[in-house]
């Protein structure tokens, strides 16, 4: 008898195809050269704001105050570290982040995710029985394309200025009907990935009230999840001061979802969950529990020394680097790509501009693609075959919008690039290289 594969669930047999962009990063990853490729795809942050001595400082700190840091290199509590919930009370109360006060956090609790805020979004597609998924779009494209093979029906609207669009939301809302009853939950990122559009105050809280009625007609809590993953980087002082979602909830079905990984280190793995005690956030506590019962307990006390030593400063030094950052690569952008540039999002807060070229396909079998990749397979472009011209990473608007939503065919022109990871000159360097990209594929119509 010929023996069959291993039997996957749904789930398993979605996952054994790479994702879009699994597959592209895995592509420039095998040949990228160090030193010479540029990568503008990855939402890496640059080096330089990882505070490398005070993490170490941290560490030993840590460890020399057994009393205060217990068993900091043993097994820790599902909900995490009482040290880091406390610090991050104290850094919200203290410093006024997103004007939330000690009132607007009773009868609220934090939560540590077991692998960064990730694994909290993960933990979510678990918890909360399939249906529909309501974003913005352009979509954070990794939870998204999760949120699909794990069964769930996403529906994105196109955001403007001042994120998703409460107006179009409302229509799409009325034309759903019955349907509505099929909602799980709302998923919205403050400062959009891809975009880094940041979602106004008013906008924020015209989408708490959107959904409290929503809730309150199908007789039915419908959580609102934020992601604030780049909430702490708005580096534009012209923006006025952003508030939490919190602070305007009354019917307790508020979640944000936080990070370190910004302004401290992505590899300290430390995101967490605030919203209204009660079952989802006990659920979401044994979820935890069953995947590794927290966080690595070390990098957890070391995030809360952190937070109690000096966070502030830390945070000024991360936006002063990346608000200098902005101003410079908008500049070469303007200067480089001029006409051909139709819209540019971004540039205020995060780490990402996304752009939008008039009439230049961005796609992965567009030429534009095809001159940076250099798979042109013309060696003028591409360079010898055992010394190839520089590539350069970046994220086509094709992955970035939802397939069956309104923007597939402007995403067709879009790409997001990363101004974090990569220093000043590599970054020039590439929008020179985009320059001639452009030229190359106003060549080819």
């Amino acid at each position: 008898m010929k023996i069959r594969d291993v039997l996957l669930s749904e789930y398993g047999r979605a996952s054994s195809i790479p994702s879009p962009v699994n597959r592209l990063m895995t592509d420039f990853a095998i040949g990228f050269r160090d030193g010479r490729d540029i990568n503008l795809g990855v939402g890496y942050v640059n080096e330089q704001t990882i505070p490398h001595q005070q993490i170490q400082l941290a560490c030993e700190s840590v460890l020399a105050q057994p009393q205060k840091y217990r068993a900091s290199l043993n097994y820790g509590g599902a909900q995490g570290s009482p040290n880091l919930i406390e610090s991050l009370r104290r850094f919200y109360i203290e410093n006024r982040i997103g004007s939330i006060t000690e009132q607007t956090l009773n009868n609220r609790d934090i939560v540590i995710g077991a692998n960064g805020a990730t694994s909290l979004l993960e933990s979510i597609t678990h918890l909360l029985p399939t249906g529909i998924v309501v974003t913005a779009d352009p979509m954070y494209y990794i939870y998204c394309n999760d949120l699909e093979r794990k069964g769930f029906s996403v529906i994105a609207i196109p955001e403007d200025d001042e994120g998703l669009d409460t107006e179009l939301l409302k229509s799409k809302l009325a034309v759903l009907g019955d349907k509505r009853e099929a909602i799980r939950f709302f998923y919205v990122v403050t400062v959009n990935n891809p975009t880094c559009t940041i979602l106004s105050n008013n906008r924020k809280r015209e989408l708490v009230n959107i959904v409290t009625g929503l809730s309150h007609e199908i007789g039915q809590k419908i959580p609102l999840f934020f992601d604030n993953a780049y909430s702490d980087l708005v580096h534009d002082s012209s923006v006025e001061p952003l508030e939490s979602a919190l602070c305007y909830d009354t019917l307790g079905i508020v979640y944000e979802v936080g990070t370190l990984s910004k302004i401290l280190a992505p590899g300290l793995r430390i995101g967490y969950l605030i919203g209204s005690t009660g079952r989802f956030l006990d659920s979401i506590i044994q979820r935890t529990s069953d995947i590794g019962f927290s966080a690595p307990l070390i990098n957890q006390e070391i995030a809360s020394y952190l937070l109690d030593h000096g966070i502030e400063a830390q945070i000024e030094k991360v936006n002063s680097g990346y608000e200098q950052k902005a101003k410079q690569v908008k500049i070469w952008m303007a200067e480089l790509l001029g006409d051909n540039l139709q819209e540019c999002r971004g540039g205020s807060a995060g780490f990402y501009f996304y752009l939008t070229l008039a009439n230049v396909a961005t796609g992965s079998t567009s030429d534009f693609f095809k001159f940076l990749t250099r798979t042109t397979g013309r060696e003028a472009f591409d360079g010898p075959s055992d010394s190839q011209h520089p590539k350069v990473i970046y994220i086509p608007g094709e992955h970035c919008v939802h397939p069956s939503g309104d923007m597939v065919e402007v995403g067709r022109q879009q790409l997001r690039i990363s101004y974090g990871f990569e220093e000043l000159p590599q970054i020039h360097a590439a929008l020179k290289y985009m320059k001639s990209a452009i030229a190359y594929s106003q060549e080819n119509l």
